[in-house]
């Protein structure tokens, strides 16, 4: 079974979401790597040294959503880089204020991290507050780093980071 096993607060430069949004989540990361978009991601920004540059924790692979009530559920798969990235032919873009964090760190085996259901309590016990977008949605994601996500611990638990946007 997954559990949280850190919960923190990091600040975050304004940046630029580059990705593709879907109706729900559902078995769409296979495309993204059958297609190669995030080498085309990657390749706009110049390099994933381009957000590592300015955040820590970029580079990793998303899954952005958006939730509102009374509004339809977003789902996005992509990317974080740097706010003035282009944006290459056949993508979306979102673009997030400087802001801060409040993020959590999910142990576990890759098929239980993604129950991200104690994440905002998590949050707000620990003094964060999310942030809310000019319709009112609360913006959280998933944060697939490697290694902490990619290379499996010798227990085979891997780390999975997932974030709120917040004031």
């Amino acid at each position: 079974m997954a559990e949280l096993i850190k919960v923190f607060k990091e600040n975050v430069p304004a940046m630029r979401f580059i990705g593709k949004k879907y109706p729900d989540f559902g078995g769409w990361w296979g495309e993204w790597f059958a297609n190669g978009w995030f080498d085309t991601i990657e390749k706009a920004m110049g390099g994933v040294d381009a957000i590592l540059n300015i955040w820590e924790n970029g580079a990793g692979y998303v899954g952005l959503e958006r939730r509102c009530d009374g509004q339809p559920f977003e789902y996005w798969i992509g990317m974080f880089t740097p706010a003035e990235t282009r944006v290459p032919d056949g993508f979306a873009f979102i673009d997030f204020p400087a802001i801060s964090l409040g993020t959590c760190w999910i142990y576990g085996k890759e098929d239980e991290v993604h129950d991200t259901s104690e994440c905002l309590p998590a949050v707000k016990s620990n003094n964060m507050e999310p942030w809310t977008d000019d319709r009112g949605g609360i913006w959280s994601f998933e944060n697939c780093l490697c290694p902490r996500y990619t290379t499996p611990d010798e227990n085979g638990n891997v780390i999975m980071d997932y974030c709120y946007y917040v004031k």
